[in-house]
């Protein structure tokens, strides 16, 4: 069989997995590229995926970085089923459609600003509402521990792995050409004792795994040691009349900040009069999800539920829902914890309340999960002075709080535990849905610990794989570049130039040092200019 990574290959997003026996081709997951313009470009190359000829996907979960692609499928011809348990089903159903939202708004600006330069406006989205709509009839959901076969010589199961809400591990039993072999997916591993959720299945037997390793080169704090952090922000903050700022994926770490906030006013530790902004309207209908499916939640969870304490129902929760409801929470002086999405601060309502914080020096901004290299996130994490937001620099002068103790991601030690539970002498090992430092990291480890082959995958990869031999690794060839739109790029600078000679009363108030340093920026730019025009 044959196996392309299409995404998540030495970097956390796209994860997409075609795999290709003598009977049939398929695929394990189909998520959205996130981070930078070159990877985000990915969304647009439909050819590697041929989405005509796959004849089914399976979902390990609902978020957008492994389901947010397959309104493209379906837009370029995927009529297949798509199988998934039937938590994520309904997740996924709301998710696409907030992606598609997101794009439709974010596509209609990027016309007018192409309008106002005098160029065609023909920008599209990746997809419509309607094209996320239209995932839904193929959705064929399946329980944890089912066994099922979507094609001749395959069978499936889907096991839990701890993650959010509904996610799975696949375990897939291939027999192709008179023999057999076992695959495993880890998907995303959950990090045991969480919040809400069970602990990941243990998986004992496999000829292949393909692991995530998001967290391959480092561990996560305890979850008391995080429960602490997020009570210092909120002390911070409501001492200091600020607000306390939470970029949060709408599904799994909302409502483990919701659980966390409960404990929290348990405990006195959250002020009875400091309300908690939910300004999501994804994250208000995922959370009603979670409520729904109580069943799939741990037994802590069950427990307060059974005796009546909701702990993702708040008495200082606010439900933000339009437009006007956000706006109102930054027109409020009062301190306040406000939980908003997306969880990188790269899209959606996050963005406005950065603008109005960020540079407040009593405001909190607490990141509580993964931050993709090229996001806003992931700058103000590495310690960047100024991010820029809407056309507008903004300083960072809020007190900034990093706490992975909330991640749904095993830790590095965590993932070595899980991968301790496999009996078997045989297993080999691809390394998926992790940065490169942090695969090389956690290689070296399982190599040292367990003796197995690792391999971690480039994207656009292939690997064959044999029954008792050695993978077959084929290296993508080097992708030529596309056509590079130069007036569109031109315009875009002459857009920036125009913003920052609009802004020179304030740029003439900045200290001396800074003045300089813009100073110096402004000659490397004319520099790279002239060199520009020296080469045409």
């Amino acid at each position: 069989m044959k196996i392309k990574f299409l995404g998540a290959a030495r970097t956390v997003t796209g994860s997409c997995f075609i795999i290709e026996t003598d009977r049939t081709r398929f695929a394990v997951d189909c998520g959205m590229h996130q981070g930078s313009d070159a990877i985000e470009k990915r969304n647009r190359d439909i050819g590697p995926y041929d989405p005509a000829r796959l004849d089914f996907f399976l979902i390990t979960h609902a978020h957008i970085d492994h389901s947010g692609l397959l309104p493209r499928m379906v837009q370029h011809g995927f009529a297949g089923p798509i199988y998934l348990t039937e938590p994520s089903a309904d997740l996924v159903k709301i998710l696409l459609l907030d992606s598609a939202h997101i794009q439709e708004v974010e596509t209609a600006g990027k016309n007018k600003r192409l309008a106002r330069s005098g160029l065609k406006s023909d920008a599209l989205p990746l997809y419509t509402l309607v094209d996320a709509e239209a995932v839904a009839p193929f959705l064929k959901p399946r329980k944890y521990d089912e066994f099922f076969s979507p094609a001749p010589g395959i069978r499936v199961r889907f096991q839990d792995a701890g993650h959010i809400l509904g996610a799975a591990i696949i375990e897939l039993f291939i027999e192709e050409n008179g023999s057999a072999a076992k695959l495993v997916f880890s998907g995303d591993i959950g990090r045991p004792n969480q919040l809400l959720m069970q602990d990941p299945s243990s998986v004992h037997q496999a000829d292949y795994l393909f692991m995530e390793s998001t967290y391959g080169n480092r561990n996560h704090k305890g979850e008391s040691e995080s429960l602490d952090e997020l009570a210092e922000a909120i002390r911070y903050s409501y001492r200091s009349g600020g607000k306390v700022v939470i970029p949060a994926f709408a599904v799994e770490r909302t409502q483990e900040i919701l659980y966390s906030l409960h404990l929290l006013l348990r405990d006195g530790r959250l002020p009875k009069d400091m309300p908690v902004y939910l300004d999501s309207p994804l994250a208000i209908k995922a959370t009603d999800i979670f409520r729904r499916y109580h069943s799939y939640l741990d037994g802590d969870t069950q427990e307060f539920l059974k005796n009546g304490e909701d702990p993702l129902r708040l008495p200082n929760l606010k439900l933000s829902v339009s437009t006007q409801d956000s706006v109102r929470i930054n027109e409020t002086e009062e301190p306040a914890v406000v939980i908003s999405a997306s969880g990188m601060a790269n899209a959606g309502r996050i963005k406005h309340h950065l603008r109005h914080n960020l540079w407040r020096p009593g405001a909190s901004i607490v990141f509580v999960g993964f931050q993709a290299e090229g996001t806003p996130g992931r700058r103000i994490v590495d310690g960047a002075k100024k991010i820029r937001i809407f056309n507008e620099d903004i300083a960072v002068g809020a007190r900034i709080f990093t706490i992975n103790g909330f991640s749904a991601h095993a830790g590095q030690d965590q993932l070595l535990d899980w991968l301790a539970d496999f009996k078997t002498d045989s297993l080999q090992v691809f390394l998926v849905h992790g940065e490169f430092s942090a695969q090389e990291h956690l290689a070296g480890l399982i190599r040292e610990k367990f003796g197995f082959p690792v391999t971690i995958p480039e994207y656009l990869e292939e690997i064959i794989l044999k029954a008792g031999a050695p993978a077959e690794e084929i290296k993508p060839a080097a992708v030529a570049a596309g056509p590079v739109r130069l007036d569109r790029l031109i315009a875009d600078l002459q857009n920036e130039l125009e913003d920052v000679g609009g802004r020179m009363d304030d740029l003439r108030r900045l200290p001396a040092d800074q003045q300089a340093r813009i100073a110096e920026l402004l000659r490397r730019a004319a520099a790279n200019i002239g060199e520009i025009r020296d080469g045409s």
